[in-house]
């Protein structure tokens, strides 16, 4: 039965191995807000072909969002989803249609650099009152570099919510995110099929470490929980610098 989650280029250990990365990477998100998508992004970059990798990443970030978003429902907070939507499909559609593409270094220290800003000072005031230009520019980019939680994660740390509404409603907003993405690299012709028991063994693994990261999340506090939060958004800007000054 196992073998049904295998593409044909991978062997039983390595899908064994995104497995549990998928469920690490859940629990992760779920428990401290973001940082789950960027380590499954980093592995899946070493384990995975180059042309599978964001399409593949991000029908599981769909999957990985829409069940975090799923069980905290009640807290996700509506208002900035309309305006996000719009942006994310000008973003994506951008993103899909134009041949430029960014270099990943500039990519990578543009947003490292950009997140520990707005970490370390206050958040600009367009983050917390234009969720359509968060949604534009961060699906823009995710067609090209994959993991931009961290971006609209600085948007929903704007908006001065209490824990569970930050990680639902970062939830929401990714699952809009992914599921635009996943439907133009559809369209503009990767085959999914092939993969399509890679992603739903993935996803429910995922989905496990939700409700397992969920767990840690309602014995935080508050103020923990964004100590915490912070400290992912540092690390992961860090990573992402130096990944991009030395192509690491």
């Amino acid at each position: 039965m196992i073998e049904l989650l295998m593409p044909p280029e991978l062997a039983l250990s390595i899908v064994g191995l995104l497995l549990g990365v998928s469920f690490f990477a859940s629990f992760i998100t779920a428990a401290f807000g973001l940082g789950g998508g960027a380590v499954l992004l980093a592995l899946m970059a070493i384990l995975l072909p180059p042309a599978a990798l964001i399409p593949v990443h991000g029908v599981v970030q769909l999957g990985s969002n829409l069940g975090r978003a799923g069980t905290m429902l009640r807290h996700v907070v509506w208002a900035s989803l309309p305006a996000f939507t719009v942006g994310s499909l000008i973003g994506v559609a951008l993103g899909g249609v134009l041949a430029v593409n960014f270099p990943p270094w500039m990519v990578q220290v543009g947003i490292g650099c950009f997140i520990i800003w707005s970490v370390l000072a206050r958040p600009p005031r367009w983050m917390a009152t234009n969720a359509g230009l968060t949604g534009t520019i961060s699906s823009f980019l995710t067609m090209f570099f994959g993991a931009t939680g961290v971006f609209v994660a600085v948007f929903t740390k704007s908006l001065g919510l209490s824990r569970h509404g930050l990680v639902s409603t970062h939830a929401a907003l990714m699952t809009v995110q992914h599921g635009l993405k996943s439907v133009m690299f559809a369209v503009l012709g990767f085959a999914f099929a092939p993969w399509a028991g890679l992603i739903i063994g993935m996803i429910l693994f995922g989905l496990l470490g939700t409700l397992a990261g969920r767990q840690v999340l309602n014995r935080l506090t508050d103020h923990r929980f964004m100590l915490a939060l912070n400290g992912i958004l540092l690390v992961t800007a860090a990573r992402l610098i130096w990944a991009g000054l030395t192509g690491e």
